[in-house]
């Protein structure tokens, strides 16, 4: 059996150094583990905020520095002496000062405070409150909420953010308004918002004296001059406002209503303003019209002896006229209210028609039972019958049985009206007879003819018949040559 030594470079090679470097972590890990092991707990509450730590320092001041934790000379430590030992506690409290600035009466000054109350914090700063002073406040007193956690420096344990205290001093001031005086209490910063404050509702018309804008001072006097309400009509529209003026003219003056022509106001312009007035301005407007009439002509008569009488013809036509009128028309709001006719005159007369009738007297015979007769006219009449009983006068009257001639009623008697038969003459009545137009009456008038009859033999007639006019023929001027109907 052959052996073969081994040499050198066959060997396991280490680094020279290893060993060093074993051993030297050993000694660290060593005094670590020792340090761990040689830590005291502590648990550290810093404004309500706990913190559990370890430590190697002897006493609470130290611990505090450790951790990096600066105090306030106003801040809190329990227990209190710093150079208290940690191994006679359990935990170490710290409650910080809050800072809190406080603003009043044109200083503002920084505090460190204890308080948690607005009112403490001013008391503390001796800072008193008037009854209507307002007080505003930014930031809060109250610590931040409990956490637990586990840091060698509380550097987590950030510093308290300042609270602002605002005090607003309260001034005194009075109102004037409406004849009204009333002293109140602001700290309003000027007169516009003191006036909100206080519930005043202002108009844009509504005069402040002094401006809204103005500074609030201690006793200010604050006049309002109230407007009064107006609504105005006018155009079609309503506008309401509000004014200081007195009379309606200036009012419209102020709203750039203007009046032209004859237009006016309800009520006058020279009115003086009432409470809630209303004012109509009323447009008054003009327009002339020509109107055209027609004029009626007149029908005119003139006798014709060349036309037989009881004939007519047209001698002339008629026509009508115009009659132009120049008319005003007066509007009001765009209704018409009047007209009046400021001139008229006869842009064409008319033309009067002319009727002849006829004037000629023809004498004819008429052949009767009783034998011919002589007549110059002929009347289509209504004919009715009479006695002297049925007259409607009594029999114990002087008048029973007379005429209106006189003559004693009997048959052959006619009654007539004057103007259609002269009285006296004498007529003939197929049917009748002849008769005298002796007597007249109420009801006869016109073509009406009553026939005479003694009481013992009347006959009663009702119907239309012709009537001649027997010879001799009467004066002219007796003759009626234009009978009715």
């Amino acid at each position: 059996m052959e052996t073969t030594a081994a040499t050198p470079s066959d060997s396991l090679h280490l680094p020279r150094n290893l060993g060093a470097f074993v051993a030297l972590t050993f000694i660290v890990a060593t005094l670590i583990a020792g340090y761990q092991a040689t830590l005291r707990p502590v648990t550290l509450v810093i404004d309500g905020q706990e913190w559990r730590t370890r430590t190697h320092q002897d006493t609470v001041g130290a611990l505090l520095m450790d951790v990096g934790l600066t105090l306030r000379p106003e801040d809190r430590v329990f227990p209190y002496d710093l150079d208290t030992p940690l191994e006679s506690v359990l935990d170490v409290r710290v409650e910080r000062a809050h800072p809190v600035y406080i603003s009043a009466d044109g200083h503002t000054a920084l505090f460190h405070t204890h308080a948690t109350t607005v009112e403490e914090a001013l008391r503390e700063a001796r800072v008193s409150l008037e009854p209507h002073d307002e007080v505003e406040v930014e930031g809060e007193f109250a610590p931040a909420g409990r956490s637990v956690g586990h840091s060698r420096r509380v550097s987590v344990a950030v510093a308290p953010e300042p609270v602002h205290i605002t005090v607003h001093r309260a001034v005194p001031f009075t109102l004037h308004e409406d004849g009204c005086t009333t002293t109140f209490h602001t700290t309003a910063p000027t007169v516009g918002e003191a006036l909100r404050r206080v519930g005043l509702t202002l108009y844009l018309a509504d005069g402040v004296e002094p401006g809204l804008g103005e500074r609030m001072s201690a006793g200010l006097h604050i006049h309002v001059d109230r407007s009064v309400p107006v609504v105005v009509k006018v155009d079609g529209r309503t506008l309401r406002t509000r004014t200081h003026r007195e009379r309606v003219d200036e009012v419209l003056a102020d709203l750039n209503v203007v009046l032209t022509g004859q237009d006016y106001t309800v009520p006058p312009l020279g009115e003086f303003l009432q409470d809630d007035i209303a004012i109509r301005i009323v447009r008054v407007s003009e327009r002339f019209l020509v109107r055209q009439d027609p004029i009626p002509f007149e029908v005119a008569w003139q006798p014709d002896p060349d036309l037989e009488i009881d004939n007519q013809r047209l001698l002339q036509e008629g026509a009508r006229g115009i009659l132009e009128q120049r008319i005003r028309v007066h509007y009001e709001d765009g209704h018409e209210v009047s007209r009046t006719v400021e001139s008229q005159y006869v842009a064409v007369p008319p033309t009067t028609k002319i009727m002849g009738y006829g004037t000629k007297i023809v004498v004819r015979t008429l052949d009767t039972p009783s034998g011919p007769i002589e007549y110059w006219r002929v009347i289509s009449m209504h004919a009715t019958s009479y006695s002297a009983a049925t007259a409607g006068t009594s029999p114990s009257s002087p008048w029973y049985g007379r005429t209106r001639t006189g003559m004693q009623m009997r048959k052959g008697i006619v009654a007539v009206d004057p103007r259609t038969i002269p009285l006296l003459s004498h007529v003939y009545v197929p049917g009748y007879g002849v008769g005298i137009a002796g007597d007249t009456g109420g009801a006869i008038w016109g073509r009406r003819i009553d026939l005479g009859y003694d009481d013992d033999n009347l006959v009663l007639w009702y119907r239309w018949v012709d009537v001649y006019l027997l010879t001799p023929v009467p004066p002219a001027g007796q003759i009626n040559y234009i009978l009715g109907p």
